[in-house]
This record gives C-alpha cells, sequence and structure tokens, in this order.
C-alpha cells in the first residue's frame, strides 16, 4: 500500500466518520434536552407540517372550550333573572286570584292589589332593561337580534288573518341567501281569543320548524309582541340575527302591521348599537358557532302592563298564565342550551386529547430510543477519536525510514 504523508488518507476517513457521528450526537442531544423530536423543518418537513396543522386545531380547541363556558356564564345569567321574573309572575297571579274572590275582595282592597301589580310590574321592565353579561344587555330583545325589519304599527286586537294562518318564504338568513327558492313557513290558525304573544308564539313555532328543516338551527328570525298598555292592541317586531328577507307567499304578514313592501319584509336595521349577535364559536375552524338569542322580558312584552286589577281580575289571570308560560319556555330554551354547551364541553375535551396525542407522536423525543442512539453516537465519538489519533500516528513511521 507505502507509506505517504501528504495524504494521510486513514486519518482523512476516521476525521469524516468522527465528524459524522459528532453531528448526530449533537442531533440526539438537542431532542434529549428539547423533548422534541422535530426542531426545526430539516428534521423532518412533512411531520412538520402535519404537526403544525394539528398543534393549530388543538389551541383553537382549548379557546373554543373557554368560549362555551362563556356562554354557559350567559345562559345562566339570564336564566337567573327568569327565575325571579318566573316569582314575580306568580305573584301576580296570586294577587289576581285574590281579587276575583269577589264575594270577598270590595274595591278597596283590589286597589290594594293593583298597586302591587303597578310595583311588580316595574320591576320586570326593571330587571329586562339592566340584566346584562359583561355590556351585553340579555332580556331587552337585542342579545341574538342584531338586525330588526321596520317597526310595525299598532294593530287593535288580533288580525283576521291570523286566525286562518298565513304563509310566507324566507329567502335571506343572517345576510346570506338562501339556497333554491327559498324556505317555506306555514303559520297555522290562532283563535279570536288569542293574545298577541299567542300570535308571536305561533309564528317563532312556525319559524323555527322550517329553519330547522333547511339545516339551521331555528333561532335565525323571531317575532315579538309588545302589548299597548291601555290594551288597545300590540305591536309585532320581526328581529333576526343578522339580515333577513321573508316574501309573503300568502297573507298575513301586512295585516299583523309589519311594513311589508311589494310582499316583502326586510330586516336590514341594526338593532340597537350594543346589541350583541348571540353567537358563540364553539370549533376550532371558521364558522362553527351556535346563537343564543333572548326575546324581550319585560311587562310590555309579556303584557302584564295590561292588567287592571279593579276591573277584570279574570282578565288577569289569563293574561299571567300566558305570561308564565312565554317565560317558561324561554327558561327551557336556555336550560338545553345551557345542556348542549356542557356536551360541547365534553367533545371538545376529547378532540383536544386525542389531537395532542397524535401531535406527540409525531413531534415528541422517544427519550428511550433517543437515549439508546445517543449513546451508541457518544461510544462512537469516543472510538473514532482514538482511532485518529492512531491514524495521526501512523504517519511517524515513515522517520524510521530516515534514520
Amino acid at each position: 500500500m507505502g507509506l505517504r504523508i501528504n495524504q494521510n488518507i486513514a486519518a482523512q476517513n476516521a476525521y469524516r466518520n468522527l465528524s459524522v457521528t459528532d453531528s448526530q450526537m449533537s442531533k440526539s442531544l438537542e431532542k434529549l434536552s428539547s423533548g422534541f423530536r422535530i426542531n426545526r423543518a430539516a428534521d423532518d418537513a412533512a411531520g412538520l407540517s402535519i404537526s403544525e396543522g394539528l398543534r393549530a386545531q388543538t389551541g383553537g380547541l382549548k379557546v373554543a372550550v373557554r368560549n362555551t363556558q362563556d356562554g354557559i356564564s350567559v345562559a345562566q345569567t339570564a336564566e337567573g333573572a327568569l327565575n325571579e321574573v318566573t316569582s314575580i309572575l306568580q305573584r301576580m297571579r296570586d294577587l289576581s286570584v285574590q281579587a276575583s274572590n269577589g264575594g270577598a275582595a270590595d274595591a278597596e282592597a283590589k286597589k290594594a292589589a293593583q298597586k302591587e301589580i303597578e310595583q311588580l310590574n316595574s320591576e320586570l321592565t326593571r330587571i329586562g332593561d339592566t340584566t346584562a353579561f359583561g355590556k351585553s344587555k340579555l332580556l331587552d330583545g337585542t342579545f341574538g337580534a342584531t338586525n330588526t325589519a321596520a317597526p310595525s304599527t299598532k294593530k287593535a286586537g288580533i288580525p283576521a288573518s291570523s286566525q286562518a294562518g298565513y304563509t310566507f318564504n324566507i329567502t335571506e338568513v343572517g345576510g346570506k341567501a338562501v339556497p333554491g327558492s327559498g324556505i317555506a313557513v306555514t303559520v297555522p290558525a290562532v283563535s279570536s281569543t288569542a293574545s298577541a304573544a299567542d300570535v308571536a308564539a305561533t309564528v317563532n313555532t312556525a319559524l323555527k320548524t322550517a329553519l330547522q328543516g333547511a339545516g339551521y338551527q331555528g333561532n335565525e328570525v323571531s317575532m315579538q309582541a309588545s302589548v299597548a298598555a291601555d290594551g288597545s292592541g300590540a305591536t309585532y317586531t320581526v328581529t333576526g340575527n343578522g339580515k333577513f328577507t321573508l316574501n309573503e307567499s300568502g297573507t298575513g304578514l301586512a295585516d299583523l302591521g309589519l311594513a311589508v313592501t311589494t310582499g316583502t319584509l326586510t330586516g336590514d336595521q341594526p338593532n340597537g348599537a350594543a346589541s350583541n349577535n348571540g353567537q358563540f364559536q364553539v370549533g376550532a375552524n371558521a364558522n362553527e358557532k351556535i346563537n343564543i338569542t333572548i326575546g324581550a322580558v319585560n311587562s310590555t312584552a309579556l303584557g302584564t302592563n295590561a292588567i287592571d286589577l279593579t276591573s277584570d281580575p279574570d282578565a288577569a289571570i289569563t293574561i299571567l298564565d300566558r305570561a308564565i308560560s312565554t317565560v317558561s319556555d324561554q327558561r327551557a330554551s336556555l336550560g338545553a342550551t345551557q345542556n348542549r354547551f356542557e356536551h360541547i364541553i365534553n367533545n371538545l375535551n376529547v378532540a383536544v386529547e386525542n389531537l395532542s396525542a397524535s401531535e406527540s407522536r409525531i413531534r415528541d423525543t422517544d427519550m428511550a430510543q433517543e437515549m439508546v442512539a445517543f449513546t451508541r453516537n457518544q461510544i462512537l465519538t469516543q472510538a473514532g477519536t482514538s482511532m485518529l489519533s492512531q491514524a495521526n500516528q501512523a504517519s511517524q513511521n515513515v522517520l524510521s525510514l530516515l534514520r
């Protein structure tokens, strides 16, 4: 093979292997000290891309859990206020039953009961005006209803058309056109003795059924009724979560006093500067939202402002029964939404756990496996250093030929 001094091939070979081993040991040290198998894109480009996507999903789901917990807090706050509203309505009903006992209740007793009714009505309105979550009002009719149609005119009594039912199509929801010819809504008839609240409840039931049948949540568009204090009639208002359009295909909308223009009712007026859209982001991706819509709860919306125990306590009992039913329905809806939120949180937490495990398998260091590689590289480094020294010494043998 010959002896050479200008090119020490054995030393170069030993150095090359030592450099490779030293680089591998440095990477092992980095992985062991950081806990990550992938510390830079060069470590595993495909794995990095996948794991970053999983990390984004995991982070988004964790935030979604907090968002959903906020939704539960909103529902609890509103339902707690409605619980007191129910108590007030129950007291008002007791007073009405007492005043109906004409054999024992004289005019002065009825006047005294009416004074308490008036104070309770004032408290109902105060609760509706002041109940809030942060700066968002919950019971004034603006929560979850960001847009409204042009205010309706006051109608005396119940529209005749509502006693026969009516139909219309929803062609726009939340500012987006409904595919196809729209969502058909058929409102059944109500009796001639129905209250304004009954008319609104019937319309809302038909709206919910039609919207859910089309794949919506069901509360994107709703109707509210406000009763005049003198009992002369009611004002009907249609609100929506975003802009909406209703096209009348039968009769009824205009008869309710709604501002129907050429057969179309458009809700494009902002429902108050401080209105909350009631949308809770419950997923890690866009448009994964759940809406909460809470109707107005006050003496005007419930119709209790028209109660007069001095003249007709029996009618007051009927009004209060309907008001209690309306509030109970709203409480049931909030309770159902709260239960749904709790299931969402459980599902999100499971998803976070599974996605975290997936990301860990891709990105985290298997400490036992990496320690085996590190020990191997450590031994090879020591051996390589020793062999490089030996290779450098081999050239010294040339000196023996010069003696």
